[in-house]
């Protein structure tokens, strides 16, 4: 077996003055090229985890653990504000449901793609608007938008820009959150179908939170599922799905296959 890519020791996190934790005792191991589904209501704790994984959210108590790139094992709550970012840019990509909050809404489509490539010290402007053109056709977006503000980009083009914007850099682990919330059925699919085979192409590891099944069972090798805060169940997707052996977990499966 290989060594995690990430690993979650006893997570906690517990916001001001609330009387419980968002996410008690979690604990996961990520490999190289696995995609795993953390599944759940509203108020789960799902996001939290996420943002906790990400350091966007300092845990109350636990680790994150990361292998980098270079073989050196980090510490992700124990990076300074400066090393988490040059992190996020480099190794890392985070897409999160609302594209808006994701993308730079002032500046063109092919500027969000090229910027990440910037920050990895590229600077020929002929060579980022080729990578920028050629993601923007990955995606399924019209390359001549690509001078376009994002404003004038629908729900789900959005998404797909935040997509190019974030895999440009080829990184090592990516973080979804809800990434097809809010979208029409036919746009999901064709959304859920372009992250399927980005990340089976770039052998991309992934951790995808969804409160839908369905996205779980098409894009995850694992699925964690989560109860007000705790992870109940966890395993192989199909054996999670089809034989759930948590009460929850079947209360969430039979809702969504009861007539």
């Amino acid at each position: 077996m290989t060594r995690p890519l990430l690993k979650v020791q006893g997570l906690h996190h517990q916001f001001p003055l609330a009387r419980r934790f968002a996410v008690e005792d979690a604990s996961l191991e990520l490999h190289p090229g696995e995609v795993i589904a953390l599944v759940g209501e509203s108020g789960s704790g799902k996001s939290t985890l996420l943002n906790c994984i990400a350091g966007r959210l300092q845990p109350t108590r636990g680790q994150v653990i990361y292998t980098a790139a270079s073989g050196e094992v980090l510490d992700v709550h124990r990076l300074t504000e400066r090393e988490r970012r040059r992190l996020e840019r480099t190794e890392w990509g985070h897409v999160q449901q609302d594209a808006s909050l994701g993308l730079r809404m002032n500046v063109s489509a092919g500027a969000n793609i090229g910027e990440r490539l910037m920050g990895q010290g590229q600077r020929h402007y002929g060579e980022l608007r080729s990578t920028a053109t050629e993601w923007m056709q990955r995606v399924e977006l019209q390359p001549e938008r690509i001078d376009d503000s994002p404003r004038a980009f629908s729900g789900g083009m959005r998404q797909r820009l935040q997509i190019a914007r974030n895999l440009v850099t080829r990184p090592r682990l990516v973080l979804m959150d809800e990434p097809t919330s809010g979208l029409d059925v036919s746009v999901q699919a064709r959304l859920l179908d372009l992250i399927r085979l980005l990340v089976a192409r770039l052998h991309l590891s992934a951790i995808i939170v969804t409160h839908d099944l369905g996205v779980a069972r098409l894009l995850a090798h694992r699925t964690l599922v989560m109860r007000e805060g705790r992870i109940v169940e966890q395993g192989l997707t199909d054996r999670v799905l089809d034989d759930p052996q948590h009460a929850y977990t079947q209360l969430l499966v039979s809702s969504v296959v009861a007539p």
